[in-house]
């Protein structure tokens, strides 16, 4: 009888133990490696044509005059990555860098591009993160380990656009994060501020307000296992990805933007950052914006408020 009770227990053991493995396996698997509509080239330039049908002249203009151009870059692990840039109308050193979202790629953030080469009339380099457009990469990185490419391009830049250039990164969604968590690196003096347009706080965040949302689900145990197996596999955890702590440590200018409707990166989250982020900084609370939809809302607001906050600091 004792040894019945103990196989029996040993095998529920096993099979709990089992069952949080393989959730855990496949909630990063589901997180990390998702189908991923970056990767669709033509499917992503019909889609900006159809939700911002204002930038198609400019779009056509710059490919049709070769302005839009291809680079690449080699990552220090040996992934090969991509991205778009175009120049100014005329030789100037005001640059944007600007990065994307989950399941996005550079052709996607191409509104932000007009706004900033068409509307201001900068320089535009536009990187395709891991796993999307025509990087490489076998996972996205949830702009943990994206902070450390987006740095390679930002040393990259003056090659492309001059040594004199002063440059602002501008991020959205998980290209926000991104652009919060190169903010804490020690980084070139050309970087002179930074937009950050609905990031999440950190990855564990984020996840476990997914976890519950999609799944029913409390953090432990399969955000903790899940964030080991991360560990384990792509050399980071949920943890440490915090957009928050990395904030933090950020000594230029940042401006927060954030739609009050947001409930995909709920907006309780821009609060949290920007309070973690020391002075200088603004914020602009987006009324009636859902998720990343500031710009298709108030494209002209948009862009008045971004260019009166980086005018102080690119000139």
């Amino acid at each position: 009888m004792k040894k019945k009770i103990i196989l029996s227990t040993a095998i529920i053991i096993l099979a709990i133990v089992g069952g949080i493995t393989g959730g855990s396996l496949y909630m990063l698997d589901y997180s990390l490696c998702p189908d991923n509509r970056g990767k669709d080239i033509e499917g992503s330039l019909t889609y900006m044509r159809e939700m911002y049908p204002h930038i198609t002249p400019w779009l056509d203009s710059i490919k049709s005059h070769g302005a839009l151009r291809d680079t690449f870059i080699t990552s220090s692990d040996g992934t090969r990555l991509h991205a778009f840039y175009v120049q100014a109308s005329h030789p100037r050193r005001e640059t944007a860098i600007i990065i994307h979202g989950y399941t996005d790629n550079a052709i996607r953030m191409f509104h932000i591009g007009y706004m900033y080469n068409h509307s201001l009339d900068y320089n535009i380099l536009l990187p395709d993160l891991r796993y999307t457009g025509l990087s490489g990469g076998n996972a996205i990185q949830m702009g943990w380990l994206d902070r450390k490419d987006v740095m390679q391009w930002i040393n990259a830049a003056p090659s492309l656009f001059g040594d004199s250039l002063q440059a602002v990164v501008h991020g959205i969604s998980m290209g926000a994060a991104t652009t919060m968590m190169v903010s804490g690196e020690k980084l070139p003096t050309y970087i002179r501020c930074f937009v950050e347009d609905c990031g999440y706080t950190s990855v564990w965040d984020q996840f476990k307000k997914e976890l519950k949302e999609q799944f029913g689900l409390p953090p432990f145990p399969m955000l903790y296992t899940a964030s080991l197996f991360c560990q384990w596999k792509y050399d980071w955890n949920f943890h440490e990805a915090s957009a928050e702590k990395q904030v933090a440590k950020c000594d230029r200018p940042m401006l927060f933007i954030h739609g009050d409707k947001d409930d995909f990166v709920p907006t309780w989250m821009v609060y949290q950052v920007y309070k973690a982020k020391p002075a200088p900084k603004a914020l602009w609370i987006v009324p009636g914006a859902g998720h990343a939809t500031s710009y298709l809302i108030y494209p002209e607001e948009y862009t008045q408020r971004v260019r009166l906050f980086i005018s102080q600091y690119l000139f």
